[in-house]
């Protein structure tokens, strides 16, 4: 081909050449919006599933606010009248469970109507065996003379501490607490805790195990908190507004002198 051509054809390519850029640009675009969609349907890029896994923070309480208390007691009876004498509750007032949920103070409890022949107790007033096991022993052993069958619990996800305890008349049929280690160990292992797997230690005992990290090993036992409550008693989970209709709640102050 002739010089000549070549030069004259030159400006018909230089026009092309905005137009492939312009093609790149587009194409790049598109590529960057797909990509962008998919991330936001799926949480993070790749993913095929319409939603992202959501991450295990603790014991999980459908219906319940974020200020649940964090500490519960069972207590085997069908007359809240009487666990609410029993506690010895101040200022009691009745209350729908979600208004008491709502409205619990630093020294108040919220006392359930019986539900499948179990009367819950929760609130910040009472004394957790991961804080004070001594005096959540006390307040236990006094609340089941005069109750009978008594049970508490407790969950603080953020540290993993974990606590459950049963006693009947007074007496400590079972009871584990740890923060950050054991602190309450008492009674021989139940055969619920053997069936969840739980994993106690003695005291001074570290928590170890062949196969998982003390981490895992703690997590595992915040996480089947629940489920030995339930199996014992009530996993209060399972407990929301609806479940609690079948009667009203009592809220009041807990008058330490009395039974912690």
């Amino acid at each position: 081909m002739a010089a000549t051509e070549v030069i004259s054809q030159l400006p018909f390519t230089l026009l092309l050449l905005p137009l492939g850029l312009v093609l790149a640009v587009t194409l790049g675009f598109a590529l960057l919006i797909r990509r962008h969609v998919r991330t936001n349907r799926s949480g993070y890029p790749g993913s095929e599933n319409p939603d992202p896994p959501v991450p295990f923070h603790g014991a999980r309480m459908p219906g319940w606010n974020p200020s649940t208390p964090r500490c519960w007691c069972a207590i085997r009876s069908s007359s809240l009248p009487a666990v609410q004498a029993a506690l010895g509750l101040h200022n009691a007032k009745p209350c729908s469970w979600g208004e008491g949920m709502a409205q619990l103070a630093a020294h108040s409890l919220l006392v359930s109507p019986p539900i499948r022949g179990w009367v819950l107790v929760v609130g910040h007033g009472l004394p957790d065996p991961v804080d004070d096991p001594d005096r959540s022993f006390h307040f236990l052993r006094r609340l089941s003379r005069t109750l009978g069958y008594v049970q508490c619990f407790s969950v603080q996800p953020a540290l993993n501490h974990h606590a459950w305890a049963k006693l009947e008349d007074g007496k400590v049929l079972r009871a584990y607490a740890w923060a950050g280690e054991t602190v309450w160990n008492e009674g021989a292992l139940t055969r619920e805790e053997i069936g969840l797997g739980l994993k106690c230690f003695d005291y001074g005992e570290p928590a170890s195990d062949e196969n998982l990290s003390p981490n895992e090993l703690l997590h595992g036992n915040l996480e089947k908190t629940n489920r030995l409550a339930a199996r014992w008693s009530v996993d209060p989970a399972s407990v929301n507004e609806a479940a609690a209709a079948s009667g009203e709640s009592v809220m009041g102050d807990l008058v330490h002198s009395k039974l912690s």
